[in-house]
């Protein structure tokens, strides 16, 4: 048998927020990869190097993490008022499976970087110094996201003294703001396209008692950023200060949490049968919630009680994420901003504009602009701030055979 030759295909490898991930143009892409479907899936896959039953992806470029196993495909924005359109592919590590449903907010801070980085942005039409805007279409959920993006003799500045707990080194600081992030149906799924899908902001889910006590468990179902679903953390027999290990290295006990997220994706409307739940990984979010309490975070610093608003555990991909999803930060902000959200009650009970929350590495600030309109919640937008940088540019190989 004869074998032909690597594929050469140019790729940036950026870390953005918390995340790392593969950044293509789409121009760039090998023809039949340039559109949606199963040649995109497969090329994708393969420069991750998944699906890998080691769960360890040692032939791609993931990182075995649900945080370092992505994809970016960035293209000018035909959208008017937009520069470019980023689409974003959560590939699963031992499944053949790239999730399209939802955004990723951490690598939201980096595209900005890289669409002025890669020539997308007209450089006659950017700072030499100062702050460069760069409003973006976010293409799997329909939105826009406003990234201001720091910049310093002609050229994106990405060193800088911008702390962001779960990413050792210091950075510039990208703002991001998230417009509109609720109320949309933009991945086409049945779901209603509500911020409350069901129109409550606590609904009682009805579950097997061996997944909870009593077979039932209280839940906010939310659509902002990403699709949600927060619970208390006591309903779970957790204190919302547990880290990554805790979790992780139970199982059992992500069994049980997967079972109850694809229980509330049916509430949602989000899936059609329980068994659709595991094509579906990415989305919704399932995050756990409680009162403010003093934790030691993964790196060892004390978080005090006294800092933050409320604690909070998020999933991601079947596993405790490491810090926080950008979009469960935007899911997080909005729900903390309006009363009687389990979010809010978690966090005192009155509605806050900007919510300070405690995550396994530490905390992060997030704000969100709630009004009601005709008895219905909708928010305009949730602001907060990340950082980025080009870890690595150059091609991706792929064996011609995966193409």
């Amino acid at each position: 048998m004869s074998f032909l030759p690597q594929v050469k295909i140019p790729a940036t490898y950026l870390r953005g927020g918390t995340s790392k991930g593969v950044f293509f143009r789409l121009d760039d892409l090998p023809e039949a990869a340039r559109v949606p479907g199963a040649a995109r899936d497969r090329l994708l896959m393969r420069v991750i190097g998944s699906p890998d039953p080691y769960g360890k992806q040692i032939d791609g470029m993931g990182g075995a993490t649900s945080s370092t196993s992505k994809t970016v495909i960035i293209s000018h924005s035909t959208r008017p008022g937009h520069d470019v359109d980023y689409l974003f592919g959560q590939v699963a590590i031992d499944t053949a499976l790239v999730d399209w449903s939802g955004n990723c907010g951490n690598l939201s801070a980096a595209v900005g970087p890289f669409a002025i980085q890669a020539g997308f942005i007209d450089a006659s039409t950017l700072p030499r110094d100062g702050i460069a805007t760069v409003r973006i279409w976010q293409a799997n959920i329909g939105k826009t996201i406003v990234a201001k993006v720091p910049m310093r003799d002609g050229q994106v500045q990405e060193s800088g003294d911008f702390e962001l707990d779960g990413v050792t080194f210091a950075a510039a600081e990208v703002e991001l703001a998230f417009l509109d992030p609720g109320n949309d149906d933009a991945d086409g799924d049945d779901a209603g396209g509500a911020l409350f899908p069901t129109g409550n902001v606590v609904d009682v889910l009805t579950m097997p008692e061996d997944l909870v006590p009593g077979g039932q468990l209280r839940a906010t179902l939310i659509n902002a950023g990403i699709p949600a679903v927060f619970v208390d953390a006591k309903d779970l027999g957790y204190s919302g200060t547990e880290l990554q290990d805790a979790i992780n290295g139970d199982p059992a006990a992500l069994k049980r949490l997967e079972a109850i997220r694809a229980h509330a994706a049916l509430h949602m409307g989000l899936i059609k049968t329980l068994d659709e739940a595991k094509t579906r990984q990415h989305t919704p979010k399932l995050a756990f919630v409680a009162p403010p309490s003093s934790y030691r975070s993964s790196a060892g610093k004390t978080v005090e009680a006294g800092d933050i608003d409320v604690l909070v555990r998020a999933m991601s991909m079947g596993k405790l994420h490491h810090a926080m999803m950008g979009t469960a930060a935007v899911a997080i902000g909005t729900a903390a901003a309006i009363p009687g959200t389990l979010v809010c009650e978690a966090a005192g009970g009155k509605a806050l504009p900007a919510v300070r929350f405690g995550h396994p590495s530490g905390t992060l600030r997030v704000g969100a602009e709630a009004v009601q309109e005709n008895g219905q919640w909708r928010v305009t937008q949730a602001v907060m701030s990340r950082s980025a940088r080009i870890l690595m540019e150059g091609t991706v190989r792929v064996p011609a055979e995966a193409l």
